[in-house]
């Protein structure tokens, strides 16, 4: 068994293609202690967001604070903490804050995973 908790407060700012807007992640579990599956904790503040993506494995996230937007080609939604999210593999979406309130979730994904 392996317990982790994220550092809390501002994970440090990360410069990965995918983001927009002074993001900040840390991995909380890596995929070696877990049998292949990863976590990250990410907080986007006000207006930040992903771009566009896919991924090769399915994608959960956990919104832990704030208020966000999670969208696909075919919806739009807002969510609150609380809130659980599930992209299937090769569904393209981007997740992110609302222009007024930061977001923070946990990322769930499997080893192997690769954006498109």
């Amino acid at each position: 068994m392996e317990i982790k908790q994220p550092q809390g407060g501002q994970p440090p700012e990360v410069d990965w293609d995918i983001f927009e807007g002074g993001v900040g992640a840390e991995l909380v579990l890596a995929a070696t202690s877990t049998g292949g599956v990863r976590v990250y904790d990410v907080l986007f503040p006000a207006g930040a967001r992903t771009v566009w993506h896919t991924h090769t494995v399915d994608q959960l996230l956990v919104v832990t604070e704030g208020r966000g937007i999670v969208a696909t080609e075919d919806a739009e939604r807002e969510v609150t903490a609380g809130d659980v999210i599930a992209f299937p593999a090769g569904e393209r979406h981007w997740h992110g804050a609302t222009a007024e309130t930061a977001m923070r979730h946990l990322a769930i994904m499997n080893e192997g995973e690769d954006l498109l």
